[in-house]
């Protein structure tokens, strides 16, 4: 069962909470998709870790072979070749690793090379397996990255917690596309109700089910809440403004492994999305 956690922006709550629940359950998997900046690990400290280097496929070209045909140039539609003069080019920037022009190429001078575009780390901490995904500094897409992170999760595993990159681009769409449930965190703020907005419209073109978890909740009124009650989006639970809190995230430590009262509320928490999931399956099947 794979469970994602999303938010419009980041500074959210989205990874205290994702961290958390995956803190509170049994024998879980917690990944980490938020390559461009993946802090998971950073609660988690996994120990025995292994790492996996991810590549891609980017075309080059033997000189002597090509003859400035440009069949490959015409072909691709990410205007990742060019020939100028009698010059090949390759931007490897906008590559879509597609490689339609090796098997287009009529005098075979094309061929492809792998190119390291990040890595994968895979640990253990305590009940929780730990795998995140790290992208290379200027890489222009890691969805390479979240693909390889997703397709490895032995598919009989209880529970896994997917903390989504933040916004609602195209590695957040990777990231959900298989998911069973989805868990949206939102601020107490105009600007926080605008991303809630955001990536509640995500989930609804990809059709997942999914609620709110409300963070950083203070007295008075809660435009994010307004939002979901106005809008008929199941609230799954609220996280206050506390300084306790505050101070345990930003050492870097799990509020669940650190605070009785913050396991009580992170476990109430994993148990109502675990009867939201539940429901939704029974609904489904």
């Amino acid at each position: 069962m794979k469970i994602a956690v999303l938010s419009g922006k980041g500074g959210t709550g989205k990874t205290l909470v994702s961290v958390n629940l995956a803190a509170a359950a049994n024998e879980v998997v917690y990944i980490d998709c938020d390559i461009e900046e993946p802090n998971g690990h950073l609660f988690f400290k996994p120990e025995k870790i292994q790492s996996e280097k991810i590549s891609i496929k980017i075309p080059y070209v033997d000189e002597k072979l090509c003859n400035g045909c440009r069949k490959c140039v015409d072909f691709c539609k990410f205007n990742a070749l060019a020939y100028i003069g009698t010059k090949f080019l390759v931007f490897e920037e906008v590559c879509h690793s597609c490689g339609g022009c090796v098997l287009l190429c009529p005098e075979k001078a094309l061929f492809e090379r792998d190119k390291v575009i990040g890595e994968i780390q895979k640990g253990v901490s305590e009940n929780v397996t730990v795998i995140s995904g790290i992208m290379n500094t200027g890489e222009a897409s890691g969805i390479p990255i979240i693909k390889k992170l997703l397709n490895d999760v032995n598919k009989d595993e209880n529970h896994t917690f997917i903390d989504c990159p933040p916004g609602s681009a195209c590695i957040v769409m990777e990231s959900i596309k298989d998911v069973d449930y989805c868990i949206l965190v939102a601020e107490p703020t105009i600007f926080g109700t605008h991303n809630l907005k955001m990536v509640n419209d995500l989930v609804k073109i990809f059709n997942k089910p999914y609620g709110v978890v409300l963070n950083k909740c203070l007295e008075g009124e809660n435009p994010s809440e307004k939002f979901c009650i106005d809008n008929g989006i199941q609230i799954l639970g609220k996280i206050p403004f506390d300084n306790e809190l505050g101070t345990i995230n930003s050492n870097a430590l799990i509020s669940v492994r650190e605070s009785e009262k913050y396991k009580d509320l992170f476990c109430i928490l994993l148990q109502t999305v675990m009867k939201e999931v539940q429901r939704e399956t029974v609904i489904n099947s």
